[in-house]
């Protein structure tokens, strides 16, 4: 027999832990459900639901005791006009009424008294209502960005969570950036504009894109080769091999790691990879995997463990990839798989009413030749594609469960709508 009110208590005290621990794993969920609403509108920088998008964040920190640091308790504003040149750079702080626009970084500092700054960071804005960069065809609608990048700012606040008592040989800085959609803006503001000493600042970890960890757990890690330090620790933290790791050196790409790569600073950027939902309304909360970013969540915070007794962490510039990258006319009208390790170009989802859709392409094709051009990874496919005018017409072939098939292509221009 046992003794039933020490049963009881038991009872309730396990009852209470695992409340406490699936409340801390919901919040990630309960993050991207505020972030992503269709109240927001999709957060489009300078606008009212991107303040309330900041507001949401600003509380979070808040309620987690991490004191503010920005200009005013924890925003940062910084007003800009948008560039009409595409090659300009852009003014901040100039403009007139009509066209100015104020963007708001949301930062927060956890101050354990160390001698340097590890600055954790995802851009909390997106397209709005569809604004430039949008791929969707149609009637106006909400683009909720629930992966991009409401996954990011909602792993960030889980890390956040745990760093509050943790890993002490370092401060934290989290940033949540603002106008990343635009041009990187909010976190190029903010290393031009620090509101702590830049020059202590150990290493810049960005999570853009989190939020659609596949089956195969591919995750993929940039900025490997702007430490000499990375790899030993990123295969240390993966020691069980929870991820497929897919590593690219580069400190540079078209996320807000850039901004610090560029001011000489350690960076890794987190991915979970391209979906036919970037940048639609399509890309919905409804369709991330939870489970998979609270595996990230905990990767990262064995990253930071890995090196969190080295000191400041030495930094090495890298091959800039991006300026290898050709310019291009035309498209085929689909999102490759830039996770894709194997031979040719991967097809993770088709476009309507575009070249590949015309000629029967289906998800899951391998492109292999494009005209006479062989295709064995994305830059040969992409040079492959620079070679082509608008309304060119040519073959494509592609590897179909092991089977070569070949179709006809007549290009679009690449901005047509």
């Amino acid at each position: 027999m046992y003794n039933k009110p020490l049963f009881g208590i038991l009872f309730l005290l396990l009852l209470c832990s695992c409340k406490t621990e699936r409340t801390v794993e919901n919040r990630i969920k309960e993050d991207i459900e505020v972030l992503a609403d269709d109240k927001l509108k999709g957060r489009s920088t300078g606008t009212e639901g991107e303040i309330l998008a900041a507001s949401h964040i600003a509380k979070r920190f808040k309620d987690l005791g991490i004191e503010p640091k920005g200009t005013n308790e924890y925003i940062q504003a910084f007003t800009f006009t948008p560039k009409t040149d595409p090659h300009a750079e852009i003014e901040y702080g100039k403009g007139d009424t009509d066209s100015t626009l104020t963007g708001r970084n949301v930062i927060g500092f956890i101050d354990n008294k160390a001698e340097n700054t590890i600055v954790i960071g995802a851009h909390y804005d997106h397209l709005g209502m569809g604004d430039e960069g949008s791929l969707h065809r149609g009637e106006t609608m909400v683009h909720n960005g629930a992966d991009d990048n409401a996954s990011g700012v909602a792993v960030m606040l889980h890390l956040a969570d745990k760093l509050v008592e943790g890993d002490t040989n370092n401060n934290y800085l989290f940033i949540a950036f603002s106008g990343e959609e635009m041009g990187l803006l909010g976190s190029n503001y903010f290393v031009k504009n620090p509101t702590i000493d830049i020059t202590k600042v150990n290493y810049m970890i960005n999570m853009d894109m989190v939020g659609r960890l596949k089956k195969n757990k591919t995750l993929a890690i940039y900025g490997t080769g702007t430490s000499p330090i990375w790899q030993e620790t990123i295969e240390k933290a993966n020691a069980e091999n929870t991820f497929d790791l897919k590593l690219n050196s580069s400190g540079v790409g078209p996320s807000d790691h850039t901004s610090f790569y560029l001011q000489d600073i350690p960076v890794l950027h987190l991915f979970t990879g391209q979906h036919v939902d970037y940048h639609k309304p399509s890309d919905d909360l409804e369709k991330l995997n939870y489970e998979g970013m609270l595996q990230i969540s905990n990767f990262i915070s064995r990253v930071i463990s890995g090196v969190n007794s080295q000191g400041k962490i030495t930094f090495t510039k890298t091959v800039n990839e991006s300026d290898d990258v050709p310019r291009f006319k035309v498209t085929l009208g689909v999102i490759p798989d830039y996770l894709f390790d194997g031979k040719g170009m991967r097809i993770d989802g088709i476009s309507e009413n575009r070249p590949a859709q015309k000629a029967g392409l289906q998800k899951g094709d391998i492109v292999v030749q494009l005209g006479e051009h062989e295709v064995t990874d994305m830059k040969t496919y992409m040079r492959a594609l620079s070679k082509f005018e608008n309304g060119d017409k040519t073959t494509v072939k592609v590897n179909r469960d092991g089977e070569v098939i070949e179709a006809d292509i007549t290009f679009f221009d690449n901005k047509k709508k």
